[in-house]
């Protein structure tokens, strides 16, 4: 874990941080980067060292230096107090949901939040005696109305995981604190590049650094960054859970925050250059991204964020299975996989049901999401258009 105080990201830039944060070549024999540190067991000199517990590392399980590399990086950019890995991003949401509850309490949580993460309050919570609410993605000020005396968490995704709804983080924050509860933010979408909710108001931002801060599509991680406040509740959490990042993914995590700003900029130029082309294609019915105008969460999303992230969603006119089929069987280009943030493009279609109580999805049509990866432009749009030909057929 690596302490921050004031968010020095504002004291350099971004690319700086991401480039030199988080290794020190003196410590690790002048080479550039920290190597991967395996290892369960740490050595102490004599009885008095192992009493004292005064040396940086006690046991394997509480962090190594390839770990608090990645930390340190995380806590700059967030402008957060600390922040701690975990194996994935579920670990993440689920290691803060349970910083902030008792059996008693109650949690709120967004209608359009990541559906493991709803899976988690409705399965697990709940049987140790949490009640789980689900509020409306766009209720921004009107939170207030729903917090109870024994509401103590508030999760918040913004945008939402599929449906993209951009959530107001400052009003959330201000009825959240007003009932005594913490405001805990899913920042995966956005990453810490282009929105910052600790600044905004949140205690704790979660990231499934699998997406954009791994970058490659090859290992599994979770980041909690929190407040000073927050801080104790969350890594005592941790600790008792006994949650722990092994080195080697640790240092993928590491290889991938050394391009971040690159490739964020490339996947939201790219992204948002697809989502305008889309929206004058026949068979779409509505193209759903937060730095569209056409969005209706755009001035929101104008207010909070600098940038966009890869992912957006597609609804088509309504069409059978059949045309659903013809439209992701045959890409060439893009491919069907649950997790994105890699340089390979995905879609694929979504079906909202269960997952969606407070603010069910009345929208006729198909819709997907799409992952915008690193392949030419031209490539992307003719694979689109000839999918959206096959789905025009198949009708």
């Amino acid at each position: 874990m690596n302490d921050h105080e004031n968010g020095s990201a504002a004291d350099r830039s971004i690319e700086t941080v991401l480039t030199h944060g988080g290794r020190d070549p003196d410590r690790q024999f002048g080479f550039v980067n920290t190597p991967v540190y395996r290892g369960s067991t740490v050595l102490f000199k004599n009885l008095d060292a192992m009493e004292a517990q005064s040396q940086p590392y006690l046991y394997g399980r509480a962090g190594n230096p390839t770990t608090e590399g990645v930390e340190a990086v995380i806590t700059e950019l967030e402008g957060a107090y600390r922040t701690q890995l975990v194996p994935s991003g579920l670990a993440a949401i689920t290691v803060a949901l349970l910083a902030c509850v008792k059996a008693g309490d109650d949690v709120l949580i967004s209608d359009s939040a990541y559906e493991p993460g709803r899976a988690f309050g409705d399965g697990f919570l709940a049987r140790m005696g949490v009640s789980v609410r689900y509020y409306d993605p766009r209720i921004g000020a009107g939170l207030a109305g729903m917090m109870q005396p024994n509401t103590t968490a508030v999760l918040a995704e913004s945008p939402g995981s599929l449906t993209f709804e951009v959530q107001d983080i400052p009003a959330l924050a201000k009825a959240a604190h007003a009932g005594g509860a913490r405001l805990i933010v899913d920042n995966s979408w956005a990453s810490p590049l282009y929105h910052r909710p600790l600044s905004l108001g949140a205690d704790i931002v979660v990231h499934a650094g699998t997406k954009m801060f791994v970058g490659h599509s090859d290992a599994f991680a979770g980041t909690i960054s929190t407040t000073r406040d927050a801080w104790s509740d969350v890594e005592r959490t941790r600790k008792l859970l006994g949650f722990f990042t092994s080195g080697d993914d640790a240092f993928l995590v590491a290889r991938g925050l050394r391009t971040l700003s690159i490739r964020m900029k490339e996947h939201y130029e790219r992204a948002l250059a697809i989502a305008r082309w889309l929206e004058g294609q026949d068979e779409v019915a509505q193209v759903i991204h937060p730095a569209l105008p056409s969005h209706p969460d755009h001035a929101l999303w104008r207010r909070d964020f600098t940038g966009a992230g890869s992912l957006f969603a597609l609804l088509l006119k309504p069409a059978p299975r059949a045309s659903v089929a013809a439209f992701v069987d045959h890409f060439r280009l893009f491919s069907m996989g649950f997790s994105w943030g890699g340089y390979e493009s995905l879609c694929i279609p979504v079906k909202l049901g269960k997952n969606r109580t407070a603010k069910p999805w009345t929208q006729e049509g198909n819709l997907f999401r799409l992952h915008i990866g690193l392949e030419g432009l031209a490539d992307l749009k003719a694979d689109l258009g000839a999918a959206l030909e096959r789905y025009s057929r198949s009708r």
